[in-house]
Protein backbone atom coordinates (compact mmCIF):
# COMPACT_ATOMS: atom_id res chain seq x y z
CA UNK A 1 0.00 0.00 0.00
CA UNK A 2 1.33 3.46 -0.95
CA UNK A 3 2.45 5.50 2.02
CA UNK A 4 0.60 8.74 2.65
CA UNK A 5 2.52 11.82 1.50
CA UNK A 6 1.67 13.63 4.74
CA UNK A 7 3.17 10.81 6.85
CA UNK A 8 6.21 10.05 4.72
CA UNK A 9 9.46 9.80 6.71
CA UNK A 10 12.28 10.66 4.30
CA UNK A 11 14.98 9.79 6.87
CA UNK A 12 13.82 6.16 6.79
CA UNK A 13 13.26 6.11 3.03
CA UNK A 14 15.33 3.55 1.11
CA UNK A 15 16.07 4.85 -2.39
CA UNK A 16 17.67 2.04 -4.43
CA UNK A 17 20.40 2.99 -6.89
CA UNK A 18 18.62 1.58 -9.93
CA UNK A 19 18.71 2.87 -13.47
CA UNK A 20 21.63 4.60 -15.13
CA UNK A 21 22.70 7.29 -17.57
CA UNK A 22 24.05 5.81 -20.80
CA UNK A 23 26.26 7.41 -23.41
CA UNK A 24 24.77 6.57 -26.79
CA UNK A 25 27.20 7.88 -29.41
CA UNK A 26 24.15 9.29 -31.22
CA UNK A 27 24.71 12.97 -32.14
CA UNK A 28 20.98 13.72 -31.78
CA UNK A 29 20.85 12.17 -28.29
CA UNK A 30 24.33 11.87 -26.75
CA UNK A 31 22.96 10.59 -23.42
CA UNK A 32 19.80 8.85 -22.35
CA UNK A 33 18.26 7.73 -19.08
CA UNK A 34 17.46 4.04 -18.52
CA UNK A 35 15.12 2.87 -15.77
CA UNK A 36 15.55 -0.13 -13.46
CA UNK A 37 14.53 -2.52 -16.23
CA UNK A 38 17.00 -1.05 -18.74
CA UNK A 39 14.23 0.67 -20.69
CA UNK A 40 14.78 4.15 -22.05
CA UNK A 41 12.72 6.82 -20.27
CA UNK A 42 11.01 8.44 -23.26
CA UNK A 43 9.96 11.60 -21.42
CA UNK A 44 13.56 12.35 -20.44
CA UNK A 45 14.91 11.58 -23.92
CA UNK A 46 12.42 14.00 -25.46
CA UNK A 47 13.47 16.68 -22.99
CA UNK A 48 17.18 16.12 -23.68
CA UNK A 49 16.61 16.31 -27.45
CA UNK A 50 14.88 19.65 -26.94
CA UNK A 51 17.87 20.87 -24.93
CA UNK A 52 20.24 19.83 -27.73
CA UNK A 53 18.05 21.60 -30.29
CA UNK A 54 18.28 24.66 -28.08
CA UNK A 55 22.08 24.52 -28.55
CA UNK A 56 22.91 23.16 -25.10
CA UNK A 57 26.18 21.24 -24.94
CA UNK A 58 26.41 17.45 -24.54
CA UNK A 59 28.02 17.96 -21.13
CA UNK A 60 24.94 19.90 -20.02
CA UNK A 61 22.73 17.04 -21.23
CA UNK A 62 24.80 14.61 -19.19
CA UNK A 63 24.50 16.77 -16.07
CA UNK A 64 20.73 17.11 -16.48
CA UNK A 65 20.33 13.38 -17.08
CA UNK A 66 22.06 12.54 -13.80
CA UNK A 67 19.90 14.99 -11.84
CA UNK A 68 16.77 13.47 -13.39
CA UNK A 69 18.09 10.01 -12.55
CA UNK A 70 18.07 10.98 -8.86
CA UNK A 71 14.51 12.33 -9.20
CA UNK A 72 13.22 9.17 -10.90
CA UNK A 73 14.92 6.99 -8.31
CA UNK A 74 13.19 8.96 -5.58
CA UNK A 75 9.79 8.68 -7.29
CA UNK A 76 10.27 4.94 -7.67
CA UNK A 77 10.98 4.65 -3.93
CA UNK A 78 7.79 6.56 -3.00
CA UNK A 79 5.78 4.75 -5.71
CA UNK A 80 4.62 7.85 -7.58
CA UNK A 81 4.64 8.18 -11.38
CA UNK A 82 6.57 11.14 -12.72
CA UNK A 83 3.49 12.78 -14.23
CA UNK A 84 1.58 12.34 -10.94
CA UNK A 85 4.17 14.00 -8.71
CA UNK A 86 2.97 17.03 -6.76
CA UNK A 87 4.07 19.54 -4.16
CA UNK A 88 4.36 16.83 -1.47
CA UNK A 89 6.88 14.89 -3.59
CA UNK A 90 8.82 18.09 -4.29
CA UNK A 91 8.93 18.85 -0.57
CA UNK A 92 10.08 15.35 0.35
CA UNK A 93 12.66 15.27 -2.45
CA UNK A 94 14.17 18.51 -1.11
CA UNK A 95 14.23 17.07 2.41
CA UNK A 96 15.74 13.82 1.18
CA UNK A 97 18.56 15.58 -0.68
CA UNK A 98 19.24 17.70 2.41
CA UNK A 99 19.46 14.78 4.84
CA UNK A 100 20.76 11.84 2.81
CA UNK A 101 24.48 11.10 2.64
CA UNK A 102 26.22 10.85 -0.69
CA UNK A 103 27.22 7.35 -1.89
CA UNK A 104 30.52 6.44 -0.17
CA UNK A 105 33.68 6.37 -2.25
CA UNK A 106 36.80 4.27 -1.62
CA UNK A 107 38.98 6.21 0.81
CA UNK A 108 42.48 5.68 2.09
CA UNK A 109 42.88 5.17 5.83
CA UNK A 110 44.86 8.41 6.17
CA UNK A 111 42.27 10.52 4.35
CA UNK A 112 41.00 13.46 6.46
CA UNK A 113 37.38 13.20 7.65
CA UNK A 114 34.74 14.64 5.31
CA UNK A 115 33.95 18.27 6.08
CA UNK A 116 37.18 18.88 8.02
CA UNK A 117 39.41 21.90 7.34
CA UNK A 118 42.86 21.55 5.83
CA UNK A 119 45.44 23.28 8.09
CA UNK A 120 47.65 24.30 5.15
CA UNK A 121 45.07 25.83 2.81
CA UNK A 122 42.23 26.63 5.22
CA UNK A 123 39.83 24.97 2.76
CA UNK A 124 37.16 22.55 3.84
CA UNK A 125 37.14 19.03 2.45
CA UNK A 126 34.00 17.84 0.67
CA UNK A 127 31.36 16.82 3.19
CA UNK A 128 29.17 13.72 3.37
CA UNK A 129 25.95 15.51 2.43
CA UNK A 130 24.96 17.23 -0.80
CA UNK A 131 26.03 20.87 -0.94
CA UNK A 132 23.40 23.63 -1.29
CA UNK A 133 24.58 24.40 -4.82
CA UNK A 134 24.04 20.76 -5.81
CA UNK A 135 20.53 20.78 -4.35
CA UNK A 136 19.72 24.08 -6.07
CA UNK A 137 20.86 22.64 -9.39
CA UNK A 138 18.78 19.48 -8.92
CA UNK A 139 15.68 21.57 -8.23
CA UNK A 140 16.29 23.75 -11.30
CA UNK A 141 16.74 20.69 -13.55
CA UNK A 142 13.55 18.95 -12.39
CA UNK A 143 11.59 22.18 -12.67
CA UNK A 144 12.76 22.78 -16.26
CA UNK A 145 11.88 19.17 -17.13
CA UNK A 146 8.28 19.69 -16.00
CA UNK A 147 8.02 23.13 -17.59
CA UNK A 148 9.02 21.61 -20.93
CA UNK A 149 6.28 18.96 -20.76
CA UNK A 150 3.68 21.49 -19.60
CA UNK A 151 4.50 23.74 -22.57
CA UNK A 152 4.65 20.92 -25.12
CA UNK A 153 1.87 18.60 -23.97
CA UNK A 154 -0.14 20.54 -21.39
CA UNK A 155 0.57 18.00 -18.68
CA UNK A 156 1.08 17.77 -15.85
CA UNK A 157 -1.12 20.75 -15.05
CA UNK A 158 1.07 21.94 -12.17
CA UNK A 159 4.83 21.97 -11.79
CA UNK A 160 5.90 20.29 -8.52
CA UNK A 161 8.56 22.99 -8.14
CA UNK A 162 6.86 26.36 -8.76
CA UNK A 163 8.56 29.71 -8.84
CA UNK A 164 8.19 32.36 -6.18
CA UNK A 165 4.75 33.97 -6.31
CA UNK A 166 5.70 37.58 -6.85
CA UNK A 167 4.55 39.52 -9.88
CA UNK A 168 7.64 41.71 -9.89
CA UNK A 169 9.88 38.63 -10.06
CA UNK A 170 8.22 37.11 -13.12
CA UNK A 171 10.29 39.03 -15.66
CA UNK A 172 13.31 39.63 -13.46
CA UNK A 173 16.50 40.16 -15.53
CA UNK A 174 14.50 39.77 -18.77
CA UNK A 175 16.26 42.87 -20.16
CA UNK A 176 19.47 42.51 -18.19
CA UNK A 177 22.30 44.94 -18.84
CA UNK A 178 25.49 42.82 -18.95
CA UNK A 179 27.40 45.69 -17.33
CA UNK A 180 25.24 45.45 -14.20
CA UNK A 181 24.92 42.71 -11.61
CA UNK A 182 21.97 40.32 -11.81
CA UNK A 183 19.05 41.18 -9.54
CA UNK A 184 17.87 38.46 -7.21
CA UNK A 185 14.22 37.65 -6.55
CA UNK A 186 12.66 39.25 -3.49
CA UNK A 187 12.11 35.78 -2.03
CA UNK A 188 13.20 32.24 -2.72
CA UNK A 189 10.95 29.80 -4.53
CA UNK A 190 9.42 26.91 -2.56
CA UNK A 191 11.91 24.20 -1.54
CA UNK A 192 14.84 26.12 -2.99
CA UNK A 193 17.99 25.97 -0.81
CA UNK A 194 19.63 29.22 0.18
CA UNK A 195 22.39 30.22 -2.18
CA UNK A 196 25.73 30.17 -0.33
CA UNK A 197 27.87 33.24 -0.73
CA UNK A 198 31.54 32.53 -0.98
CA UNK A 199 34.47 34.47 -2.36
CA UNK A 200 36.68 32.61 -4.88
CA UNK A 201 39.80 31.40 -3.14
CA UNK A 202 43.12 31.72 -4.92
CA UNK A 203 46.45 30.09 -4.10
CA UNK A 204 48.90 32.48 -2.36
CA UNK A 205 52.13 33.11 -4.26
CA UNK A 206 54.36 31.31 -1.76
CA UNK A 207 52.05 28.28 -1.70
CA UNK A 208 51.98 28.26 -5.51
CA UNK A 209 55.80 28.23 -5.66
CA UNK A 210 55.86 25.26 -3.28
CA UNK A 211 53.23 23.50 -5.38
CA UNK A 212 55.15 24.08 -8.61
CA UNK A 213 58.34 22.70 -7.02
CA UNK A 214 56.48 19.56 -5.92
CA UNK A 215 55.40 18.66 -9.47
CA UNK A 216 57.48 15.80 -10.91
CA UNK A 217 57.67 16.57 -14.64
CA UNK A 218 58.00 19.33 -17.23
CA UNK A 219 54.54 18.44 -18.54
CA UNK A 220 52.92 19.05 -15.17
CA UNK A 221 54.77 22.34 -14.71
CA UNK A 222 53.69 23.45 -18.20
CA UNK A 223 50.06 22.61 -17.41
CA UNK A 224 50.12 24.53 -14.13
CA UNK A 225 51.91 27.48 -15.74
CA UNK A 226 49.18 27.76 -18.38
CA UNK A 227 46.44 27.43 -15.77
CA UNK A 228 47.88 30.14 -13.54
CA UNK A 229 48.70 32.61 -16.34
CA UNK A 230 45.84 32.17 -18.84
CA UNK A 231 43.08 31.01 -16.47
CA UNK A 232 41.42 28.40 -18.72
CA UNK A 233 39.12 25.77 -17.27
CA UNK A 234 40.74 22.38 -16.70
CA UNK A 235 38.89 20.69 -19.57
CA UNK A 236 39.56 23.61 -21.93
CA UNK A 237 43.34 23.37 -21.56
CA UNK A 238 43.39 19.56 -21.75
CA UNK A 239 41.48 19.77 -25.04
CA UNK A 240 44.13 21.91 -26.80
CA UNK A 241 45.63 20.33 -29.93
CA UNK A 242 49.09 20.93 -31.38
CA UNK A 243 47.82 23.28 -34.08
CA UNK A 244 46.29 25.61 -31.47
CA UNK A 245 49.60 26.70 -29.91
CA UNK A 246 51.26 29.89 -31.11
CA UNK A 247 54.54 30.59 -29.25
CA UNK A 248 55.25 33.57 -31.51
CA UNK A 249 52.03 35.30 -30.48
CA UNK A 250 52.28 33.79 -26.98
CA UNK A 251 48.68 32.51 -27.21
CA UNK A 252 46.86 29.18 -27.11
CA UNK A 253 43.51 28.32 -28.69
CA UNK A 254 40.90 26.81 -26.36
CA UNK A 255 37.34 25.68 -27.03
CA UNK A 256 35.16 27.50 -24.52
CA UNK A 257 33.04 25.27 -22.32
CA UNK A 258 29.79 27.15 -22.75
CA UNK A 259 29.80 28.59 -26.28
CA UNK A 260 32.05 25.90 -27.83
CA UNK A 261 33.79 28.74 -29.65
CA UNK A 262 37.52 28.81 -30.36
CA UNK A 263 39.27 31.62 -28.50
CA UNK A 264 42.97 32.46 -28.52
CA UNK A 265 44.01 33.55 -25.03
CA UNK A 266 47.40 34.91 -23.93
CA UNK A 267 49.69 33.05 -21.55
CA UNK A 268 53.00 33.80 -19.83
CA UNK A 269 56.38 33.20 -21.43
CA UNK A 270 57.25 30.79 -18.59
CA UNK A 271 54.37 28.55 -19.67
CA UNK A 272 55.77 28.27 -23.20
CA UNK A 273 59.26 27.55 -21.85
CA UNK A 274 57.92 24.64 -19.78
CA UNK A 275 55.89 23.49 -22.77
CA UNK A 276 59.00 23.42 -24.97
CA UNK A 277 60.91 21.41 -22.37
CA UNK A 278 58.03 18.95 -22.16
CA UNK A 279 57.83 18.59 -25.95
CA UNK A 280 61.57 17.96 -26.20
CA UNK A 281 61.26 15.32 -23.50
CA UNK A 282 58.56 13.29 -25.31
CA UNK A 283 59.34 14.13 -28.96
CA UNK A 284 60.57 10.61 -29.85
CA UNK A 285 57.31 9.17 -28.49
CA UNK A 286 54.36 11.51 -29.00
CA UNK A 287 52.53 11.95 -32.28
CA UNK A 288 53.36 15.15 -34.16
CA UNK A 289 50.22 15.59 -36.28
CA UNK A 290 48.70 19.09 -36.14
CA UNK A 291 45.36 17.79 -34.85
CA UNK A 292 46.89 15.46 -32.26
CA UNK A 293 46.37 16.30 -28.57
CA UNK A 294 48.98 18.51 -26.97
CA UNK A 295 48.98 16.67 -23.64
CA UNK A 296 49.89 12.99 -23.33
CA UNK A 297 50.52 10.50 -20.58
CA UNK A 298 54.21 9.94 -19.83
CA UNK A 299 53.94 6.15 -19.59
CA UNK A 300 53.34 3.65 -22.35
CA UNK A 301 50.99 2.97 -23.94
CA UNK A 302 50.65 6.62 -24.85
CA UNK A 303 47.18 8.04 -24.30
CA UNK A 304 45.79 11.58 -24.38
CA UNK A 305 45.91 13.04 -20.87
CA UNK A 306 42.43 12.92 -19.33
CA UNK A 307 41.01 15.15 -16.63
CA UNK A 308 41.14 12.37 -14.04
CA UNK A 309 44.81 11.70 -14.79
CA UNK A 310 45.68 15.40 -14.48
CA UNK A 311 43.73 15.61 -11.23
CA UNK A 312 45.64 12.65 -9.80
CA UNK A 313 48.97 14.32 -10.63
CA UNK A 314 47.74 17.39 -8.77
CA UNK A 315 46.53 15.23 -5.87
CA UNK A 316 49.96 13.62 -5.46
CA UNK A 317 51.59 17.05 -5.29
CA UNK A 318 48.99 18.06 -2.69
CA UNK A 319 49.78 14.98 -0.63
CA UNK A 320 53.45 15.92 -0.54
CA UNK A 321 52.54 19.36 0.83
CA UNK A 322 49.62 18.30 3.02
CA UNK A 323 47.33 20.61 1.02
CA UNK A 324 44.02 20.23 -0.79
CA UNK A 325 44.24 22.71 -3.65
CA UNK A 326 42.26 21.89 -6.80
CA UNK A 327 42.81 22.52 -10.49
CA UNK A 328 39.99 25.07 -10.43
CA UNK A 329 41.81 26.99 -7.69
CA UNK A 330 44.44 27.77 -10.34
CA UNK A 331 41.76 29.50 -12.43
CA UNK A 332 40.68 31.51 -9.38
CA UNK A 333 44.33 32.40 -8.73
CA UNK A 334 44.82 33.59 -12.30
CA UNK A 335 41.74 35.81 -12.00
CA UNK A 336 42.93 37.22 -8.66
CA UNK A 337 46.35 38.05 -10.10
CA UNK A 338 44.88 39.84 -13.11
CA UNK A 339 42.34 41.73 -11.00
CA UNK A 340 45.14 43.08 -8.77
CA UNK A 341 46.94 44.59 -11.80
CA UNK A 342 45.75 48.22 -12.06
CA UNK A 343 46.67 48.31 -15.76
CA UNK A 344 44.15 45.56 -16.60
CA UNK A 345 40.49 46.51 -16.80
CA UNK A 346 37.67 44.36 -15.50
CA UNK A 347 36.50 43.74 -19.07
CA UNK A 348 40.00 42.51 -19.97
CA UNK A 349 39.80 39.90 -17.23
CA UNK A 350 36.24 39.00 -18.28
CA UNK A 351 37.40 38.37 -21.85
CA UNK A 352 40.36 36.19 -20.83
CA UNK A 353 38.26 34.10 -18.43
CA UNK A 354 35.43 33.73 -20.93
CA UNK A 355 32.69 34.98 -18.61
CA UNK A 356 29.40 35.74 -20.34
CA UNK A 357 28.41 38.39 -17.78
CA UNK A 358 30.72 40.86 -16.11
CA UNK A 359 28.93 40.28 -12.81
CA UNK A 360 30.62 36.87 -12.75
CA UNK A 361 34.02 38.55 -12.99
CA UNK A 362 33.14 41.07 -10.28
CA UNK A 363 33.18 38.33 -7.65
CA UNK A 364 36.98 38.39 -7.82
CA UNK A 365 36.97 41.98 -6.58
CA UNK A 366 35.82 40.76 -3.18
CA UNK A 367 38.82 39.89 -0.96
CA UNK A 368 39.12 36.49 0.64
CA UNK A 369 38.96 36.13 4.42
CA UNK A 370 42.66 35.33 4.79
CA UNK A 371 43.56 38.42 2.75
CA UNK A 372 41.43 40.65 4.97
CA UNK A 373 42.93 39.13 8.15
CA UNK A 374 46.47 39.64 6.83
CA UNK A 375 45.76 43.27 5.89
CA UNK A 376 44.19 44.10 9.27
CA UNK A 377 47.03 42.44 11.18
CA UNK A 378 49.51 44.47 9.14
CA UNK A 379 47.51 47.58 10.05
CA UNK A 380 47.79 46.77 13.76
CA UNK A 381 51.52 46.14 13.37
CA UNK A 382 52.01 49.54 11.73
CA UNK A 383 50.03 51.21 14.50
CA UNK A 384 52.15 49.54 17.16
CA UNK A 385 55.35 50.60 15.43
CA UNK A 386 54.35 54.26 15.32
CA UNK A 387 55.95 56.50 17.96
CA UNK A 388 53.59 57.87 20.62
CA UNK A 389 53.15 61.59 20.18
CA UNK A 390 53.42 63.64 23.41
CA UNK A 391 50.27 65.28 24.68
CA UNK A 392 50.62 69.06 24.68
CA UNK A 393 49.05 70.83 27.67
CA UNK A 394 46.24 73.24 26.99
CA UNK A 395 47.10 76.95 27.00
CA UNK A 396 47.13 78.42 30.49
CA UNK A 397 48.40 75.28 32.25
CA UNK A 398 52.01 74.87 33.26
CA UNK A 399 53.53 71.52 32.27
CA UNK A 400 55.28 70.98 35.61
CA UNK A 401 51.99 71.31 37.48
CA UNK A 402 50.27 68.80 35.19
CA UNK A 403 53.23 66.44 35.55
CA UNK A 404 52.93 66.59 39.35
CA UNK A 405 49.19 65.89 39.20
CA UNK A 406 49.01 63.35 36.36
CA UNK A 407 52.48 61.94 36.05
CA UNK A 408 54.95 62.10 33.18
CA UNK A 409 53.23 59.26 31.25
CA UNK A 410 50.17 61.41 30.66
CA UNK A 411 52.36 63.97 28.86
CA UNK A 412 54.15 61.43 26.68
CA UNK A 413 57.21 61.21 28.86
CA UNK A 414 57.15 57.45 29.40
CA UNK A 415 56.37 55.58 32.65
CA UNK A 416 55.95 57.75 35.70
Amino acid sequence: MQESAELRDVTALAVPRVGRVEKTGNPTLPYRLLDADGTEVAAVSEFLRAMLANDDSPTSLRSYAYELLAWFRFLRAVEVAWDRAGRAEARDFALWLKTVKKPPRPRRPDTPPPGSINPVTGKRYIGENYAPRTRRHARAVVRSFYEYHRDMHGRPLLNPFPNAKRAEDEHLNAHHNPMHAFRHPTRRAPYQPKEPRRAPRGIPDQAFNELLAALPSHRDRALVAFYISAGPRASELLGVTRDRVSPGDQTIGVIRKGSQALKWIPASSDAFVWLRLYQQQIRPQALDGPEEPLWWTLRRPLRPLSYDAARMVFTRANDALGANWTLHDLRHSAAKRMIRDPKLSLTDVQWVLGHLHISTTEQYLEPAEDEVVAHVLAHHARRAAESVKPVMPAPGYRSEVLQTLLGSAALGGGPA
